[in-house]
């Protein structure tokens, strides 16, 4: 069967949003399943992101990557999209798999923490603000911890569509009045086979043709300036690309990411700066969790 070889991310959490990332693509490579090893060092993978977030957070670092630039705050503030790889050229070689991490920021004039998030957790209209990428998406449930939604995202490469069906964990951390994150963490990914067809139907969880096993994203909101900034972490666990093919996909690999999550960036300031003055932020759930032990467990 010939597949190709892509990788996406949305605003995860809620943007994903899951915010996504997207992978690339190659042809000539057959269908491949999740093995244990890979998931045993995405796991590790995982937790250091999330450590590293907590090292932010307690100001151990800036709190924000766009601080430690100052040509890259500058151009944040003159209206530009930052997107660069936060490891190597963007992708991390596991056993039979990679991980792709990418970071993006934006800055939102006028916003405040809490328009933002109105858009961020709007999950039910996440394919109206992330279309035509995001087929469908709901909010499932609301938990002690945060919420349950459901995302459905599609991506034309090189002739041919993926459709990807993923569950998610999300939940928002207050840090003060003016800093807060949310981490969204996909609890099952599945590939959609002859999507809007009459032969439409689900693959088992962790197998097909790899474009994406898991995703993971951290989104960091800092309120000051006279609006909001925005940055996602997008991390993503795929198929591995074999070396014979590596330097003709990898260029591939690393121009839809980039094109993927700066969209996603300029997806979300659209639809926050579309609201109309004095809107409030929806009562999804619960209350923002507080605290540095909130990180959702990679699954």
């Amino acid at each position: 069967m010939k597949s190709l070889y892509r990788r996406a991310a949305q605003f995860g959490t809620n943007v994903v949003i899951g915010l996504v990332l997207i992978t690339g693509t190659s042809s000539l490579l057959d269908g491949a399943d999740l093995q244990a090893a890979t998931l045993r060092a995405w796991r590790a993978y995982i937790r250091d992101a999330d450590h590293h977030m907590q090292v932010r957070r307690d100001g151990q670092q800036p709190y924000l990557w766009a601080d430690e630039s100052p040509d890259r705050m500058r151009r944040i503030q003159h209206g530009e999209i930052a997107v660069a790889p936060m490891v190597g050229s963007g992708s991390w070689s596991v056993p039979d798999g990679l991980i792709h991490h990418w970071i993006g920021a934006i800055f939102i004039r006028g916003a405040t923490i809490g328009s933002a998030l109105s858009i961020t957790d709007d999950y039910d209209r996440y394919k109206d603000y992330f279309r035509p990428v995001v087929a469908d998406a709901k909010l499932l449930a609301c938990t002690p911890s945060g919420r349950e939604f459901s995302m459905v995202w599609r991506r034309r490469v090189l002739f041919v569509n993926a459709t990807i069906q993923s569950r998610y964990e999300a939940h928002d951390v207050s840090v003060d009045d003016r800093h807060a994150y949310n981490i969204a963490d996909a609890t099952r990914v599945q590939q959609i086979e002859a999507y809007g067809q009459p032969g439409e139907h689900l693959l088992a969880p962790d197998t097909g043709d790899g474009y994406i096993w898991r995703f993971h994203t951290i989104a960091r909101y800092e309120e000051r300036d006279g609006g909001v900034y925005l940055e996602i972490e997008a991390i993503a666990l795929t198929r591995d690309i074999p070396a014979s093919f590596r330097w003709l996909v990898q260029p591939v690999v690393n121009h839809l990411s980039f094109n993927s999550l700066a969209a996603t960036l300029r997806q979300t300031r659209a639809a926050v700066e579309s609201m109309s003055a004095g809107t409030k932020r929806l009562a999804l759930c619960t209350t923002p969790a507080r605290g540095p032990d909130a990180a959702t467990q990679p699954k």
